[in-house]
């Protein structure tokens, strides 16, 4: 049985974008390429996108996943490892889930008819966060600025990647702040944000109008960037995308 490339993105929820980026790259060629330029997969093609999305999810980028599906490991082996570490990431979203929970409780328990409580221990709100993907992201899709950008910034320390995680996390709750307010994208306020946004993502790598606008439309077509947006509020990551459009065509073109 054969599927079309729309039947493989309903299956799995990848995008048709993302499958023909796949096959561009050699990491899923379809079984069949009609004359039409039609692509059709086979389930021996499933079974190998089922393998990619798995590695995705454990934080494998691009170049780590074509090595490890073209060594023709034995696929019990690498299953297990698959199994490792989700159970691994499963602990972490458990941490998450406990963060969360215990800010809702000191924010319901500390509220006295202010809009925001104190929070007692500052640090534990972004327990169990996860930024290295961002980086990992900027690698694969622009690694000539990246690796200019990292050149110049040097390799983070674990407490670089520690403070990455909050400031990523504060500044996603910021604009999550202005999309309840109704505010536009385009609002001063927000391009103020998003300008403090771009020029922290400077300190990593410096995205071009087109890269800073592919970034912000990858929050949006990545399902594990748009779970996190969708963790601080749901459309969060639309209204990012579209922020950051509006900034890269004002002050980056």
């Amino acid at each position: 049985m054969a599927w079309s490339i729309a039947d493989v993105a309903r299956l799995s929820g990848v995008t048709s974008r993302t499958l023909r980026y796949y096959d561009e790259i050699g990491l899923l060629p379809p079984a069949g390429t009609g004359r039409n330029g039609h692509r059709s997969y086979e389930q021996r093609d499933l079974l190998r996108l089922q393998q990619i999305l798995l590695m995705r999810e454990l934080g494998l980028g691009l170049r780590d996943i074509a090595a490890v599906l073209d060594r023709q490991a034995d696929r019990v082996a690498v299953l297990r490892e698959h199994h490792r570490r989700l159970l691994a990431e499963r602990n972490r979203l458990d941490t998450l889930v406990r963060t969360v929970g215990r800010t809702i409780a000191e924010l319901e328990e500390g509220k006295d008819g202010d809009d925001m409580a104190e929070i007692s221990r500052p640090e534990n709100l972004f327990e169990g966060f996860d930024a290295s993907r961002y980086e990992d992201e900027a690698r694969e899709r622009w690694p000539r600025e990246y690796e200019r950008s990292r050149r110049i910034a040097g390799p983070l320390t674990a407490e670089d990647q520690e403070r990455t995680q909050r400031e990523i996390t504060a500044r996603m709750v910021r604009m999550a702040d202005f999309m309840a307010a109704g505010t536009p994208v385009a609002d001063p306020a927000v391009q103020a944000e998003t300008d403090a946004h771009y020029q922290w993502l400077c300190g990593f790598w410096t995205p071009s109008a087109t890269a800073y606008k592919g970034l912000g439309q990858m929050f949006t077509d990545d399902p594990r960037f748009r779970s996190a947006y969708d963790k601080i509020a749901a459309g969060l990551a639309e209204y990012q995308r579209d922020a950051m459009a509006v900034y890269a065509d004002a002050r980056l073109s």
